[in-house]
């Protein structure tokens, strides 16, 4: 396969000129997003909206250059997300969206909807084949997602505690997948019900379609038939009180390649853009209520139609640049017991690991490593 085209730009800006909302739509234009067809299309931009309580997520001014810029070409933008496996803010779409308008994202800022694609509950999604797939056979990817023409990435790249980084792969592969697809990715097992939270509204027994759940009449209480029970997930979005939960089960390697096979799902057979910006690289997921200071300097905007290309451009990227003081990162590595990994986000999360991912992805034909770096 021969290489694929990395367009790059820095974050510096000159006074009176050009602001980065600008800088990011001449990248966008450099690296062809023009040659996609968008005229009349609905377009999906798959990105975060930040947990409450973190403010390391991209600002609103971001997606509003791309969703501009698709509507220059003739797109119909719309901003997008499917809501979280564990409990939190994000965990269904009214919740998802009233945290999405509190972190800055509404049609007025970002100029375009926000929908959240796996619907209400997170039980909203669609069976897609995963080509060459070795672990998931048919992803369950969000509905609006699927149904939308042409599909684009908006990713915050920066650490992660279990990958290693969270990248353009992480943004649509767990991104994309409903609370169904997130827990096939990070669990092989079966819920546990916590008798505790559960009020007996059987509204989860409705969603099984395996006899995997029975009501304890005595307690009035559900719980998991073990034999039946076939971890599908679906009663997952069906508990309004947290009851239900998955334990993150699955290895690390076995996350990174679940999540690489989801990503192919997503982005196979369509037309398909990729931007990453490497800007506030918090050392853990924007999906944690909190961010901890940056662990690498702000590197840059990075765009590809090659999303693997992309992830390794932006990695190499991180890895030739200087820790900053005073993060996690020099802190683990000030340690007497530090143990060098010649890699900042190991360096920054021992216990991560983020290889299998890109090696996986390239394995079943996601993309290709080897890239070409063009600076804008």
């Amino acid at each position: 396969m021969e290489k694929a085209k990395v367009y790059f730009t820095d974050f510096r800006t000159q006074a009176f000129g050009d602001g980065l909302p600008t800088k990011l739509k001449k990248l966008m234009r450099r690296a062809g997003v023009g040659e996609i067809d968008m005229d009349g299309k609905f377009v999906a931009i798959k990105m975060h909206f930040g947990e409450m309580g973190n403010i390391s997520y991209l600002r609103p001014n971001y997606a509003r250059a791309v969703a501009d810029l698709v509507r220059e070409l003739g797109g119909k933008p719309f901003l997008t997300d499917c809501n979280t496996l564990y409990p939190g803010s994000r965990k269904n779409a009214l919740e998802h969206l009233y945290c999405a308008w509190e972190n800055g994202f509404t049609p007025l800022t970002a100029g375009c909807p926000v929908i959240i694609a796996d619907g209400l509950k997170g039980t909203d999604d669609v069976a897609v084949p995963v080509a060459g797939g070795e672990c998931i056979h048919e992803a369950k990817i969000g509905r609006a997602i699927m149904d939308a023409d042409v599909f684009i990435s908006l990713t915050h790249f920066k650490g992660h505690e279990a990958t290693g980084f969270g990248g353009a792969i992480k943004n649509i592969g767990m991104g994309c997948g409903s609370r169904a697809g997130k827990k096939d990715q990070h669990n092989s097992g079966k819920p546990t019900i916590d008798p505790a939270l559960c009020r007996g509204c059987r509204r989860c027994a409705r969603e099984c379609a395996n006899d995997g759940l029975v009501f304890d009449e005595a307690a009035r209480k559900m719980r998991v038939d073990l034999d039946h029970c076939v971890g599908c997930g679906r009663c997952l979005g069906a508990c309004n009180f947290d009851a239900i939960s998955f334990q993150d089960g699955n290895a690390v390697g076995e996350l990174n390649r679940r999540m690489a096979e989801y990503a192919k799902a997503v982005v196979d057979g369509r037309p398909q853009f990729h931007v990453s910006l490497v800007v506030d690289v918090s050392p853990n997921c924007d999906c944690h209520g909190e961010n901890d200071a940056p662990i690498l300097p702000n590197i840059g905007m990075f765009a590809s139609f090659d999303a693997l290309a992309l992830d390794q451009a932006c990695v190499d990227a991180c890895l030739a640049a200087q820790p900053m003081p005073g993060s996690q990162l020099t802190d683990n590595m000030s340690r007497p017991d530090f143990v060098d990994h010649h890699d900042h986000f190991r360096n920054s999360r021992p216990e991560s690991e983020w290889r299998s991912c890109l090696e996986h992805a390239e394995k079943i034909g996601l993309g290709t490593r080897s890239y070409e770096l063009i600076r804008v």
